[in-house]
């Protein structure tokens, strides 16, 4: 049962909500402009702020139900849990991740995971995903760098998960994510310290056909 768990959470992180939400609205696919990128920020380059809201709120929203799914489930004992309860969870925790970040249902090709791993950390802590999300927003506010706000946030959701959770399960989840993200963010890192990374536009101009490879 551990792992039918786990692979129903892969499966709903491979929902890529920036491709679903793009066709219902009747925009390009996201793989096909700006960064490449499934995520809010590359579909907010269309100039649909809408879009790019609901694209934010599904990757978040589908990370945060598989794991609160999984919880609810072993909570209530319709899925017996014979091993660690804490381990089989940060185990799902991670596939949602990694569902969204290498999505079965568009050939793997999938989004960096800022906001699915947000949501994600909500279910685990309200606290500790509130800390993380003003650390986002703080810096993504003052810099206006999509990409700056999330490599902060990432070294700074371990750090925080140590402090709510200490050694456990669920910490070395948060770290694994973390990693992760960084890992999918080592373009715009070399772009940010070249000084050619670009930034969130808020404008309403139609930008789909941009070359650029910053953002989410």
């Amino acid at each position: 049962m551990s792992i039918l768990l786990v692979l129903a959470a892969y499966l709903i992180g491979s929902i890529s909500f920036a491709v679903v939400v793009s066709r219902l609205m009747g925009l390009p696919n996201p793989h096909d402009y700006g960064s490449g990128n499934p995520g809010a920020t590359n579909v907010l380059r269309t100039g649909s702020k809408k879009a790019a809201v609901l694209t934010l709120l599904g990757d978040a929203a589908k990370g945060g139900f598989a794991l609160w799914l999984a919880q609810r489930l072993v909570a209530t004992g319709t899925v017996v849990i014979e091993h660690d309860v804490q381990m089989v969870l940060a185990g799902v925790a991670l596939a949602a991740f990694l569902g969204h970040v290498y999505p079965i249902f568009f050939r793997f090709r999938g989004g960096k995971g800022v906001a699915t791993a947000a949501g994600i950390l909500l279910v685990m802590s309200p606290l500790m995903g509130a800390v993380t999300l003003g650390v986002w927003l703080l810096v993504a506010l003052v810099t206006r760098y999509s990409s700056l706000a999330a490599v902060v946030a990432s070294i700074s959701a371990p750090v925080v998960a140590a402090m709510v959770f200490g050694q456990s399960w669920y910490a070395l989840a948060v770290l694994a994510m973390s990693l992760m993200l960084l890992w999918r963010h080592r373009g715009n890192i070399a772009r940010l310290r070249a000084g050619t990374e670009s930034r969130i536009r808020l404008g309403r101009a139609h930008n789909a056909g941009s070359s650029t490879n910053g953002g989410q």
